[in-house]
């Protein structure tokens, strides 16, 4: 029998060094894509899939990561007593209950799936999702929400998937399809940044994870994988010789990696666009900007 997935571990200790010096004193995910930071985007995913309890694997320097989901008693009793009462929806989902919330220390970078290994304790022995907030998804239907309603058909681990050049498949995880169902695909095997040319698909896995228990067990051993880190993909990748299956699933929606500088800003531009409020202005001046740009040129 599958069970519900109502876990999700946030891996968020990363130092976001490409985004110095921002990150020296705002964790990366509070930076914000128009108004909501990165990690609203993430809880709002999770909460639209059913997930009730949420983990966040954390590391120095991220309290203000910690607050952002507390509750400002001064700030909410200060719009109400303005009638600002659309401000204090908007608060609603910046905030979790007591019970809902936990955060863990990842004491040394080891890899993702050290950042994974370290909730083991807090899923004991359920299937549980994995969301990685540097993937924000653009979607209709959330993509964690379309996972979850693949799995309950496949069960086993799934992981979302997309179609890469070959020229960049090195900086994923991609997988080795046995059999091809559409938006659904079976995997026989999964390669950790394969080297050029040698990628056995142009699937590539993106952070976005539904995972059965034994995963946990494998990361256990602490074996190491590609870049002397402890890959959460080998660790996936060994469930597919025993009785659950893999499955990769193509989402529909559009992934931005707002891991990146160039990513960052382009999700920004995307989900302003998409505000009614500004799109017309943020459009005029983009159209401005592309004018003189080819005028320079």
């Amino acid at each position: 029998m599958k069970h519900k997935i109502t876990k999700a571990i946030f891996p968020v200790a990363g130092l976001g060094t490409r985004f110095l010096p921002a990150t020296k004193s705002v964790p990366k995910e509070i930076m914000t894509l128009v108004d909501r930071p990165l990690i609203q985007y993430a809880i709002d995913e999770a909460r639209a899939a059913g997930i009730k309890e949420f983990i966040f694997v954390t590391s120095r320097g991220k309290s203000a990561l910690e607050d952002y989901f507390d509750h400002s008693h001064q700030l909410e009793a200060d719009l109400r007593k303005k009638g600002k009462t659309d401000l204090l929806e908007i608060l609603k989902a910046t905030n979790m209950d007591s019970g809902e919330i936990a955060y863990l220390r990842q004491h040394k970078a080891l890899g993702l799936g050290h950042a994974v290994w370290c909730a083991r304790r807090l899923i004991h022995n359920e299937p549980f999702a994995v969301i990685l907030p540097d993937d924000v998804i653009a979607a209709e239907k959330p993509c964690l929400q379309q996972m979850v309603e693949a799995y309950e058909e496949t069960g086993g681990s799934m992981v979302a998937t997309m179609e890469v050049p070959p020229e960049k498949a090195s900086a994923y995880g991609v997988l080795d399809v046995a059999e091809d169902m559409g938006a659904v695909v079976q995997a026989k095997g999964m390669v950790e940044k394969p080297a050029p040319g040698t990628e056995p698909s142009n699937l590539a896995v993106i952070g976005r994870y539904i995972l059965h228990p034994n995963v946990l067990r494998s990361l256990n051993k602490k074996e190491t994988g590609a870049g002397g880190e402890i890959q959460l993909t080998d660790a996936i990748a060994k469930e597919i010789e025993g009785d659950n299956g893999v499955y990769g699933y193509r989402f529909r929606g559009q992934r931005f990696d707002c891991g990146s500088k160039a990513g960052f800003l382009q999700a920004t531009v995307s989900f302003g666009l998409s505000r009614p409020e500004l799109k017309d202005e943020l459009m005029e001046y983009l159209q401005e900007v592309i004018t003189l740009d080819k005028a320079a040129q």
